[in-house]
């Protein structure tokens, strides 16, 4: 086989390739062994048909076509190969006219990955904010401990704000009821917000067993940005009461004798949490920092490939309706041309973070091991909710498990550029990266031979 590449752009490329006919005996070979099972003979058993015969029965160019068909791919793979070309994306290949015992010739048009200029990651510098004490939020991590060992206790008043009630909901338009907006014993924490719009201001000083009436937009179903009559009736009204905190209530909340043991506690998860945020922020300073420093043009029908994924995946989940997707937008007071454009700029920014994370890892050597890409698709089946052989086996079936360990990849070599970079807080103080991201190579090394 013989190939040629030709730069049609920084990111795209045009390969030309001429296969021998000899070259394809095998694939031959094969396509009569199908056809000959999938073919019957008078005076010969299923698969002991003869070619000759067979191609009499189909045709030579017919046979000639499927075993194109069949092979294509796999010289395709091969040109790619031999031309040391990073394809992204799916080629578009045209076949000159196939001719039985000449050479097979196509050319394959395929978007790349172009050369990207990594700068001296030591030149690189990021701010981020400073990990302060925060006693507020270690008193609302203890309150929010308390409510969940709170009581629900009835009361004799109208409600208040805070109040947890048991109602019952009817909504009409045009005097007609909507059942999707009608239900009765809804359990509601009065000023959540979580419901209706209107709902809280009405419900407050509304009696046990009576009735308010209030208006609404509805926005969902059939009768979405419709005015609605909506009516609610108080079936109960209680009040949550809070255990006192005290070492008894350290005891029953928690693994601790004490409250002051408790607090401290708290206090070191609310620490640990804001070190886990300020992790973050500096992987993304760092990375934000490396875009800038490293441009590079896009591919652009990987970049068309992201948002025309991005818009499917919406689509998909609303059954295609195309209608229900206009309302949808327009109830988010926005339209398709602007989500287009958000789309394909998340889609900028998403090809541009893999490619240029894909060099940082080509260039440093770095690799995934099992445990690390096993950890990987832990975190992944936790964030949706799922058992990990249950979402191993999804990503097997949709054969993703490259997927996973590129995006592994991608992870493991940002976190090692985070080393060389210079980290510093608000406060002006120099941030220690190896406590979020690990020691240098050469210090974890120096350990080992210890």
């Amino acid at each position: 086989m013989k190939s040629t590449v030709e730069q049609l752009s920084p990111t795209r490329v045009k390969l030309n390739v001429e296969v021998p006919f000899e070259e394809l005996s095998g694939d031959f070979e094969r396509a009569y062994a199908a056809l000959a099972q999938q073919i019957r003979i008078p005076g010969f058993r299923p698969g002991k048909a003869p070619a000759k015969l067979i191609e009499a029965r189909v045709g030579r160019d017919s046979v000639l076509a499927q075993v194109v068909n069949d092979a294509l791919p796999v010289k395709y793979t091969e040109a790619v190969s031999e031309a040391g070309v990073n394809a992204l994306g799916q080629p578009d290949i045209d076949i000159d006219e196939l001719k039985y015992g000449e050479s097979i010739t196509f050319t394959a048009e395929v978007d790349v990955r172009p050369e990207i200029e990594l700068p001296d990651y030591s030149t690189l510098a990021v701010t981020v904010d400073a990990i302060e004490a925060d006693d507020d939020a270690v008193a609302e991590q203890l309150e929010n401990l308390r409510a969940r060992f709170g009581t629900l206790k009835g009361v004799d008043r109208p409600v208040e704000t805070g109040d947890f009630v048991s109602i019952d909901l009817e909504a009409t338009v045009d005097g007609e009821k909507v059942d999707e907006a009608s239900t009765e014993g809804l359990s509601h924490e009065v000023g959540n917000g979580e419901l209706v719009d209107g709902l809280d201001e009405a419900l407050v000083g509304v009696a046990n067993g009576e009735t308010k009436e209030f208006t609404t937009t509805l926005v969902a179903g059939e009768h979405a940005d419709k005015q609605a009559q909506v009516t609610v009736k108080v079936n109960s009204i209680k009040v949550r009461e809070l255990p006192a905190v005290d070492d008894e209530f350290a005891q029953m909340a928690s693994e601790f004798d004490t409250v002051d043991e408790l607090k401290a506690d708290l206090a070191k998860r609310v620490e640990q949490s804001k070190k886990t945020g300020q992790a973050n922020a500096i992987r993304d300073a760092v990375l934000d920092e490396l875009l800038e420093k490293a441009p590079f043009p896009l591919p652009e029908k990987v970049v068309a490939a992201e948002v025309d994924g991005q818009l499917e995946q919406v689509l998909h989940s609303i059954g295609h309706d195309e209608n229900l997707f206009a309302q949808l937008l327009e109830a988010q007071g926005t339209s398709r041309e602007k989500f287009e454009e958000d789309a394909r700029e998340s889609a900028e920014k998403s090809v541009r973070t893999q490619l240029l994370l894909d060099a940082v890892a080509e260039k440093a050597e770095t690799e995934v091991s099992q445990d690390e890409l096993t950890q990987q698709i832990i975190f992944q089946a936790q964030r949706y909710g799922m058992a990990p052989q249950e979402f191993i086996g999804q990503l097997q079936q949709a054969g993703q498990i490259g997927a996973v360990y590129a995006d592994a990849r991608r992870g493991k070599a940002l976190a090692e550029i985070v080393r060389d970079v210079t980290v510093t807080d608000s406060n002006g103080n120099v941030v220690d990266t190896k406590e979020f991201f690990g020691p240098f190579d050469e210090e974890t090394e120096a350990g080992e031979d210890e």
